[in-house]
C-alpha cells in the first residue's frame, strides 16, 4: 500500500492509555492503541517481580510503563504512518517530544529504506499531548546486583563469563528464544532468569498480512525500556548489554541508516540521559563489551570451547535453534570464528565449511565491504571482517592448510594484508562507553588469559 495514501486515509494515530494488574510475582502490562479509523490495538507486557512490594501506583514505574508503551507504538504506528501521534495518558516536555521523534526517525530508518519512503525529520510525524502528567507515589528501595539480556550468541556468551565472579547476576528474556534459554542455562542461570512475556495484537499481524506496511523496528530500544522497569520490580541495579562498538556503523553507505541503532553508543547515550533526566538514577543501563571490537569479543568466544556446541545467533533458524548457514549472519560469525579457530572446529560448530559455499559470494561481498551497502543484520563493520579474512588466511597458510574457496577469492584480489599484530588488536580499546569502573578491570582481565 502506498505511503501517501495510507498517511491521508488515516491521519491520526492515538495512544489511548494502559491497565496495570499485579501480583506477588508478576506485573502484567495492557496497552490501548489505536489508528482511528482501521483498528484498535492492546499488547500486552508481562514482567516478572520479586518481594512483595506494589509498584502499580508508583510514579516512576507509571512513567516507566508510559514510555516502554511510547517504544512499542513504533510497531503498530508503521502499518500506516499516520502524521499525527496523539498522547492522552501521559505529559510530555518539548524535549522528550524531540528525543522520541529522533528515535523513531532513526529507529525505523531500515523500514523507511526498504519501503521506499524518504521521510523528513521535521514532518514525518507530529507529537501532540493532549492527558495529564503522571502522578503517584514516592518509590525508596536499593537496588543492587545485575541484569544481563541475553539473546543466545557469542556476545552475550562473553558477557555471562566476564562477569561470572561479579555476583547477584541474572539474566534476561524476552519471549521464548530457546538459544538464549538456553544460553542462560548452560552459563548455570537456569533459575535465575528474568523472563519477559511481549504479546503481539493479532489485529496488528493481520494487517500486516493484509499488505500495510510492515519492516523492522527497534527491537533493543524497547529491551532497554522493558530491562530497566524489570530492574526496578526487581531490585537490581545494573543492566549490562552485550553491544558492541561495530554496531556503530551504518549499514548504507553514506547514510545514517543502520540496521542496529538502538544497539549504537549514539542510542545508548541518548538513552542513558533521558533515564537521568525523566525516569531514575537508580539504574544503570550500559554495555559491558562497547569498548571492545568484534575481533577482541571472537577472540575470547574462542576460548570459551564449553559453549561453542551451544551458541546460535542465527535469525533464519532461531525458531528450529539451528544456524541456517545462508544467511549473512551465520557467514558473518563463521569468518570470525575462522580467524580463530581451526577449520575442523569451525565445520563442527555449524556443520558445513560456509567458506566454501560458493552461492554465499554476493553476502561475502556485502560484508567485507566489496559491494556499497552491508547486509540489513546485526553484523560486525566491513574493516573487522576485512581483518578476520586476512587473519584466517594467514593462519591457514603458516599452518600449511588449504584454503577454502571464498578465502582464495578474497586473496585473488590482492586484499589479504599480511602484516597484522594480534597485539594491536588486543589493546585496542573504544573510550565511548558508560561501563562502570568497577567492570574495566573484569573485561580487560578477560582480554588478557584470551590472548595468551
Amino acid at each position: 500500500m502506498n505511503y501517501f495514501e495510507l498517511r491521508e486515509q488515516y491521519p491520526t494515530f492515538i495512544y489511548h492509555g494502559f491497565e496495570i494488574e499485579e501480583t506477588d510475582h508478576d506485573f502484567k502490562i495492557t496497552y490501548d492503541f489505536e489508528t482511528v479509523g482501521l483498528e484498535r490495538f492492546n499488547p500486552t507486557y508481562t514482567l516478572p517481580k520479586s518481594g512483595t512490594m506494589q509498584y502499580r501506583n508508583s510514579k516512576v514505574v507509571k512513567e516507566m510503563v508510559f514510555s516502554l508503551g511510547m517504544v512499542e507504538i513504533a510497531s503498530y504506528w508503521k502499518c500506516t504512518c499516520s502524521p499525527q501521534l496523539i498522547v492522552k495518558c501521559g505529559a510530555l516536555t518539548n524535549a522528550q517530544v524531540a528525543w522520541w521523534k529522533k528515535l523513531y526517525f532513526h529507529g525505523l530508518g531500515e523500514f523507511f529504506y526498504m519501503n521506499d519512503i524518504e521521510p523528513k525529520m521535521e514532518d514525518f510525524i507530529n507529537i501532540n499531548c493532549e492527558g495529564e502528567e503522571i502522578c503517584g507515589e514516592e518509590l525508596f528501595q536499593t537496588n543492587h546486583g545485575q541484569i544481563i539480556p541475553v539473546g543466545g550468541g557469542k556476545d552475550s556468551f562473553v558477557t555471562l563469563e566476564i562477569l561470572k565472579d561479579a555476583g547477584d547476576n541474572n539474566t534476561f528474556i524476552i519471549n521464548s528464544v530457546m538459544s538464549a534459554i538456553h544460553a542462560s542455562e548452560a552459563a548455570g542461570y537456569k533459575d535465575k532468569l528474568l523472563y519477559v512475556e511481549r504479546t503481539l495484537d493479532s489485529r496488528m499481524l493481520e494487517l500486516n498480512k493484509r499488505g500495510f506496511l510492515n519492516g523492522h523496528t527497534p527491537f533493543s530500544a524497547m529491551v532497554a525500556f522493558s530491562s530497566v522497569l524489570t530492574a526496578v520490580l526487581n531490585q537490581k541495579k545494573y543492566i549490562c548489554l552485550s553491544n558492541e562498538s561495530s554496531a556503530n556503523e551504518s549499514t548504507v553507505a553514506n547514510a545514517s541508516i543502520n540496521h542496529q541503532y538502538s544497539k549504537s553508543f549514539e542510542f545508548e547515550k541518548d538513552f542513558h540521559e533521558y533515564c537521568e533526566e525523566y525516569l531514575t538514577r537508580d539504574v544503570q543501563y550500559f554495555s559491558l563489551l562497547r569498548p571492545l571490537s568484534e575481533l577482541q569479543i571472537a577472540k575470547i568466544f574462542s576460548t570459551l570451547k564449553e559453549y561453542h556446541s551451544v551458541f546460535k545467533s542465527c535469525n533464519v533458524g532461531s525458531k528450529k535453534e539451528i544456524w541456517c548457514n545462508n544467511c549473512a549472519k551465520c557467514l558473518f560469525v563463521y569468518i570470525l570464528m575462522s580467524a580463530f579457530l581451526e577449520d575442523e572446529e569451525c565445520v563442527a560448530i555449524f556443520g558445513e565449511n560456509l567458506l566454501d559455499k560458493q552461492e554465499l559470494l554476493s553476502i561475502f561481498e556485502e560484508l567485507c565491504g566489496l559491494s556499497e551497502n552491508k547486509p540489513f543484520e546485526c553484523v560486525g563493520t566491513r574493516e573487522e571482517v576485512q581483518i578476520a579474512l586476512s587473519l584466517g588466511v594467514v593462519k591457514r597458510e603458516t599452518e600449511g592448510k588449504d584454503l577454502s574457496w571464498l578465502y582464495r577469492y578474497y586473496d585473488s584480489l590482492g586484499l589479504v594484508k599480511r602484516d597484522i599484530d594480534l597485539r594491536e588488536i588486543k589493546y585496542e580499546w573504544n573510550n565511548e562507553h558508560y561501563v562502570p569502573s568497577e567492570f574495566i578491570l573484569y573485561i580487560k582481565a578477560k582480554l588478557e588469559e584470551s590472548f595468551l
